[in-house]
Order: structure tokens, then sequence, then C-alpha cells
């Protein structure tokens, strides 16, 4: 049994906050989930996905988060809760359903998780999501710690019921990752079927009925402000002048600062979990006991610029800082050390704990970057699109996955990134306004995810570049997650479709389409090179399976190689393909039979023929 499903209220168990929030869903009696995966939600997606195939609960992995969202949409106005996963800026292909979902609002309870991501640990950029709540009229929530993600999940579908309308979990990355002893509460037995009840002139958004429904946000809007005002999650501590408001994970940085700089006697603290709509009765109340107030928030001034408006209306004039120089950033992820430093300025007490340490005698650490692992197929397809590409300039849009990481050297496949999908269009208008030859990358899930469409509007307005997809078989970057294409039977699950790519290239009306395996080097550069010879919209699928996610289905042949006496250090191997599993011995190229997996690509690019399999190499 899945240990989320046990069933022992009163039982600690150690969790990750991801678990936490997943089990949370559970007590709540989630019956439906929906997804597409993304770093630092993805454990909430691993642990209802296993769960799932114990249990009642229906889940998915939908094509994309918008898809996700408007399956969910369908669940929860079938009366079932019902929970829609994502990180960050999974919220932005989402957006378009969230906008007018707000609008028509749901029967049962539904969650939104947005898991935002401060300093870009695994992410392209660090929005902070709570502008969406702004946006579409919908509550936020925001948990400080795993213990409270948990319950605040269970809340905040109680909470959609109550308004009728989604509710925002919105999660840092250092609550998703963080682990902590969470007390298990009653599961509550979901409901599994629902109904659909026809209501046309409430849940057909045109508009004569929009116009209505916007009333009704903005009244359920008013509803959720007199429920902030009194939510447990809002909470003042402490009495003194000096004041400080803050939000999720640094409320802990914060209740410790206060003690650690000793200033408990001075200060009083304004939690915010419910954290919008503001609730501009507490904060009044909070601010006219205090002579200056200091806002801690990690991303954007969105609390700093609630509550100075809410000062403003209530005439309370006093110093209100957050954002600013010698304050606080809106760039990164907060830590204790910093956010002590600034309230220890911000109110002119001295910082005598924890001191850095003098380190100006220690040598810097040597950098290491991300690398695709050893054997990695995308490895081998840039080895063969670059070679096919030598002697044309060549732009290389990329996408996000895996992959982008090509865009180091010495590979260097990279030159351009937005988002999802953004290869695929951005190929079109590179390929448009300049003459350079133009090959795209992306990834079997991203082209599912959001590279069809970019690929039909290549075919319809004739454009002139090539595209590739890097079929390995999973979602890789987070965690081997399925797919429309992935072979489900491989994970021994039965009734699921599978979608070919090459199938839907062709039947999209793609000419020139080349299914190659990348190991083989020499054909699939004749294959690349064809392929951007064609004038017009060419794709190669170049199909080999993650090495990680073939390992863990007992399907990787490993064979190590290594490198004999014919070597001549001319580190082709090195230099041209940078594989982690080579080494330097003194002056000497080696390989790591532990961590080789036997793709043979740098044994085909070696000029001597110095690489052979370790086997082979014995027995001589």
């Amino acid at each position: 049994m899945h240990k989320l499903l046990t069933a022992e209220p009163g039982k600690k168990m150690l969790l990750l906050g991801n678990e936490a929030i997943a089990r949370g869903a559970i007590e709540a009696g989630v019956a439906f989930a929906t997804t597409y995966p993304g770093t630092p939600s993805s454990e909430i997606s691993l642990n209802l996905f296993q769960i799932s195939h114990e249990s009642d609960l229906y889940f998915e992995y939908s094509t994309n988060e918008k898809v996700a969202l408007e399956v969910a949409a369908g669940a929860a106005n079938s009366g079932l809760r019902t929970f829609c996963m994502m990180k960050h800026v999974g919220l932005n292909v989402a957006a378009d359903p969230l906008m007018t979902l707000a609008y028509l609002g749901v029967k049962g309870g539904l969650v939104i998780l947005t898991a935002d991501d401060p300093s870009m640990f695994s992410s392209q950029n660090e929005q902070d999501n709570r502008y969406y709540g702004k946006l579409s009229g919908l509550p936020i929530l925001e948990p400080a710690s795993v213990e409270e993600a948990c319950q605040m999940t269970i809340d905040a579908f109680a909470l959609s019921e109550k308004l009728s309308v989604p509710v925002i979990l919105r999660t840092t990355t250092r609550v998703n990752h963080s682990s902590a002893f969470v007390e298990l509460g009653q599961i509550k037995p979901p409901i599994t079927k629902g109904d659909f009840t026809k209501d046309p002139f409430n849940l057909v958004a045109v508009p004569a009925v929009s116009r209505r429904l916007h009333v009704r946000l903005l009244e359920n809007w008013d509803k959720a402000q007199a429920l902030a005002e009194t939510s447990s999650y809002n909470f003042i501590e402490g009495k003194g002048d000096w004041g400080i408001i803050c939000n999720g994970v640094s409320y802990n940085y914060v209740s410790d600062a206060v003690q650690e700089l000793g200033i408990e006697k001075n200060t009083r603290v304004l939690r915010l979990g419910f954290s919008h709509p503001t609730p501009p009765g507490l904060v009044k109340q909070f601010l006219s006991g205090c002579e200056k107030v200091l806002i801690v928030e990690e991303g954007e001034p969105f609390m700093e610029e609630a509550v100075k408006a809410i000062a403003q209306e209530g005439a309370l004039v006093l110093p209100i800082s957050g954002k600013g120089q010698n304050l606080f950033s809106r760039l990164y992820e907060f830590d204790p050390s910093m956010v002590r430093r600034v309230i220890a300025h911000y109110f002119g007490v001295a910082d005598t704990r924890n001191q850095p340490l003098d380190l100006s005698d220690v040598p810097e650490l040597p950098q290491r970057p991300p690398n695709l692992c050893a054997g990695c197929s995308h490895r081998a397809t840039y080895y063969a699109v670059k070679k096919a590409a030598e002697g044309s300039q060549t732009i290389y849009p990329t996408d996000i996955g895996c992959y982008t990481l090509g865009f180091l050297p010495p590979l260097s496949m990279g030159d351009f990134v937005i988002c999802m999908g953004s290869s695929v269009s951005s190929a079109c208008g590179f390929s448009k306004t300049t003459d350079k030859k133009v090959v795209a990358f992306i990834g079997d899930s991203t082209f599912f995810h959001s590279g069809l469409t970019g690929l039909v509007n290549a075919v319809h307005n004739n454009h002139n570049f090539t595209l590739i997809i890097l079929d390995n078989g999973t979602t890789a970057m987070t965690g081997h997650q399925p797919h429309p294409g992935v072979d489900m039977q491989s994970l021994n699950l039965s009734g699921y479709g599978r979608i070919s790519i090459e199938a839907v290239v062709r039947a999209i009306g793609v000419q020139h389409v080349t299914v190659i395996k990348p190991y083989k080097v020499k054909k699939s550069i004749e294959a690349v090179k064809a392929a951007m010879d064609y004038q017009g919209v060419s794709v190669i699928i170049s199909q080999e399976m993650c090495t990680l996610y073939a390992s863990s289905l007992n399907k990787l042949k490993r064979r190590a190689f290594t490198v004999t006496d014919k070597c001549k250090n001319h580190r082709d191997c090195i230099n041209e393909i940078g594989c982690p599993a080579f080494y330097l011995e003194g002056d000497q190229v080696r390989i790591n039979a532990d961590t080789c997996v036997g793709c043979a690509v740098c044994a085909q690019i070696c000029p001597e023929n110095a690489i052979v399999p370790l086997k082979q190499q014995k027995a001589g």
C-alpha cells in the first residue's frame, strides 16, 4: 500500500513538502487530479499517479497545463473534488481557461497548485504567480511549512466549495522540497462519480453571460476578503512598535530573526497565509499599533503594494518598506541570514549572531556546470547535426527539457529559447527573416505539449527549416513521467492510447520525415544533411530511449568502453562530445567504466579507433 494512503490518524510521518500536499489532497477526499509535470511540483503528481493505481482516484498526466485545467474544470463542474497541479510557468499556459473559469466557478472544490521557483533552480524565470490571483480575482493560500502545506491543501478544497470558485495554492521550492514530520489526519472518502447539470446561461461564457458572471465574481471576492479577515492562517504575534508583515516560507525566517536579534519585546509580526484578497481590517489593526513596518516577501512587492494602499485609505502615516536599496531584493530566494541582516538594518539593531566566516584564504570551488548524462542520446544527435552543418551558418532554436543543456560547450547547440514549444515557432521567424540555415530542437513530451501548433503553422506558411524531435521515450527532465507517445505497456499499465510522432508529423503535411537512431553516427549525419538540404519543412525524429529511463525498466544493455594504447591524445572524444564518462589521468584520456553505458558514439568518432569495449580489451 502506498504510504500516503495510511489510515492511521494521529500517526506522524516524515514527508517531503510535495508528499504532504498530496496527502492533504487525499485527506480532503480528492477524486480527480490532472497535471503536466514540472519541477518543483513533480513529486505531487508522482505520488498521486501511484496512488491512482491503488485507489479510486482518477489521475492523468495531461498533454499540457491548459488541457489539464480544462479537464479539471469539467470534473469540478460535475461535482468532484479536483486537484490541478503545475509549476509557475505552467500557469502561463493555463491562464486562458483560468481567467474565464473564475467567472463560471465550480460545483466541487477545485484547487490549482502553482509551484513558484525563486532563484530559478529549474526554471527559465522566477515570476511571482500571486499576480494571477489578482488578475483572475481568485483566492490565494500560501503555506509556510511542510506541515501547514498538508492542512492548507485540505482547507483549500473547503474554501473552493464555500465560494464556488477555484482556489490557488501557491507554494515555493523551499516548501515543496523540504521535509518534516506531518501528523496524519482522517481520510475523507472521495465522491468519484459526479453529474453535470445543464445551465448554459451560467456556464457558457458568451458576452451576455460573462457580464453578469463578472458581477458574481466580484461578489465572491468580497466574500473571500471577509473570510481572510478571520482566517486562522492570518494572525498577529507579539507586541511592540516595530512591525513585520510576511508570507509563506519568509514567516519562518522572520520568526528566527526576531528571536536571534533579541527584539521579541519590540516587534509584532503579521503573517498572511490567506494572502489574497488581503484583509484590510486586519492590516489596519496591525498598522495602527506600529511606528514603522517592514514587509518580508520573496519575489515581487505584492503585499507591499496592498499594505501601502490600505494604509493610505486608512489615513495611517508611518514608514512602510519592503523592496529597495539596502532592503529586500526582487531577485532570487531569501535565506535566514539575509532576512535577519535586513531586519537588523531596518530597525537599527546589531546583528552579531552567526557572522560569516572569513574564507578569503580558501580557494574557490571549481565550477561544475550541469551536463547531459553519460550516453545521453541527445549528445549523439547534437554531434550529428553539428557535423552535418559544418561549413554553413546555422541558427539553433531549442526548447525546454534535458536537451536544453546542449547549449553548453563543447556541443554549443542552442541559440534561442523562450518557453515550451517556442523552438518550432521561433524557427519560423528565423527562417523567414535570415538567409541562414535553421535547425530547431524539441523533445518528445514538449512536442506534444506545445510543438504541434508551431509545426502546423510552419507547414501552412511554407517555412524553411529542419526540426529535430528528440524522442527519448519519456518526459525525462522532470522524472520520467509518461506522455502521449510513451509505450505504457512498458510500465505494466493498460488502457492507454499511444500516439506515433511520425504519424502525426506526416498527417500535418510534412513531406520530408526521417527517423534516425542517433547512436549510428554516420547514418545520422547523412540523414541530417539530407533534411537540411530540403527546401521547406523537414523533420528528423531521433529515437533512442533515455539511458536512465531504460535502466529503470531493465532495458539498458550496459557495456563499458575503454581507451587503448592506440590513443594519440587528439581528444576528439572530450572536445567534440564532452561525455562525463571521460576523465584525464595525468595527460591520458580514460573512461570511467562505472559511468559509461556503452553507446559507442566516442568509438565511432575516434580517429585512431582507440576506443573499444572493455571486455574486448581484456580478452586481448
